[in-house]
């Protein structure tokens, strides 16, 4: 079965007043540069030619009237302060827009696919954006797949009020959240759960850690600045929960109040150096090539209603996570694990 999808990625643009525009693959020769320090090395990473690239950083330097890059013999390449923060700008667009564009794209599809009487069974789900979750579309082979990026209580909440199949929410292994599990009691009323992955939580510091930040404790120090989520996301539920537990207050914490919306935003603005730490999922730390100090593990996992579970659509997405291909792809995220995924269980024993 071929099933065609439309895929939404953000871009943005410079321009000047004469409609000069800045080249994509600028950004693309940044990110390489920044990964690999060689010019050499960075234009074969993105197959263009290396005079390609030198002309490249050659026009768009005199377009912005700044360096984006040093060349230097025996020291390679490396990106100016104003490069790096050209990098940054694109990192944040992607990590900020992405869930949103992809809200959009899922919905699109649906109504391409009904507007084509597809007849291929259709499964919603509801979950917070995670690098595990945003593989599902390249394993909904076999079944129509309308994903949603809400937060695990608006998912459970969707699901509750039937208008998903699934729904996506976090439960720590070593972090009792009494607020976050009383929401949960209240909701999860008789739902079977369904494993999904499980993922590494923690401090994402800049390479190296310059600032000698190895526990919660040295968030406190007023040259440490922080990034934090979104108040409703499930990392800033275990995050506010273990300062509570290090009696902690967050006004302590330079930053507490600034945040962004995904676990790449977070990293994407450490890695800029707009703060010193934030607090997410390895993946992305290791993404944007930051250190990592991990500090909890969580279970994924959805809830489906149990009339559910036979429908061809849940069947389809358990073989999907629980084949070859699926745990292949999960041990690829560094702090990923796909143990028991596809498994089945009441809800219940999992959350409490």
């Amino acid at each position: 079965m071929n099933i065609k999808r439309i895929h939404i990625d953000p871009s943005w643009s410079f321009s000047d007043e004469a409609g000069n525009r800045v080249d994509p693959q600028l950004f693309r020769l940044l990110s390489a540069l920044h990964q690999h320090g060689k010019l050499t090395t960075a234009a074969k990473a993105i197959d263009i030619s290396y005079r390609h690239a030198w002309n490249l950083l050659k026009k768009w330097s005199g377009f912005f009237g700044a360096e984006v890059v040093v060349l230097s013999k025996g020291r390679g390449a490396q990106l100016t302060a104003f490069g790096e923060k050209l990098l940054w700008a694109e990192q944040r667009v992607m990590a900020r827009l992405k869930p949103q564009m992809d809200n959009l794209a899922s919905e699109i599809n649906l109504e391409l696919h009904r507007a084509m009487a597809d007849v291929t069974p259709l499964l919603k789900v509801h979950a917070s954006h995670g690098y595990a979750v945003a593989l599902l579309p390249e394993f909904a082979e076999q079944f129509q797949l309308d994903l949603q990026y809400h937060s695990p209580l608006e998912a459970l909440a969707a699901l509750n009020r039937g208008a998903c199949d699934l729904a996506g929410i976090h439960v720590p292994r070593d972090v009792d959240i009494p607020a976050l599990t009383e929401a949960y009691r209240r909701e999860i009323s008789s739902h079977i759960a369904i494993r999904f992955v499980s993922r590494e939580q923690g401090l994402i510091v800049c390479k190296g850690n310059p600032k000698a930040i190895h526990s919660l404790e040295d968030l406190q120090q007023p040259s440490v600045k922080f990034i934090n989520r979104q108040s409703e996301s499930g990392t800033r539920s275990i995050f506010d929960q273990l300062l509570k537990n290090h009696g902690i207050e967050s006004n302590a914490i330079v930053g507490y109040n600034d945040q962004e919306f995904t676990h790449g935003a977070i990293a994407a603005y450490v890695a800029a150096g707009m703060a010193d730490v934030g607090f997410g999922v390895k993946a992305a730390a290791k993404q944007f090539d930051l250190d990592f100090i991990p500090m909890a593990v969580e279970d994924y996992i959805f809830l489906c209603q149990k009339q559910k579970l036979n429908d061809a659509s849940v069947q389809q997405f358990l073989s999907a996570i629980g084949s070859d291909e699926f745990h292949k792809a999960i041990a690829a995220l560094p702090g990923y694990s796909s143990d028991g995924s596809g498994e089945l269980c009441p809800a219940i024993d999992l959350v409490f």
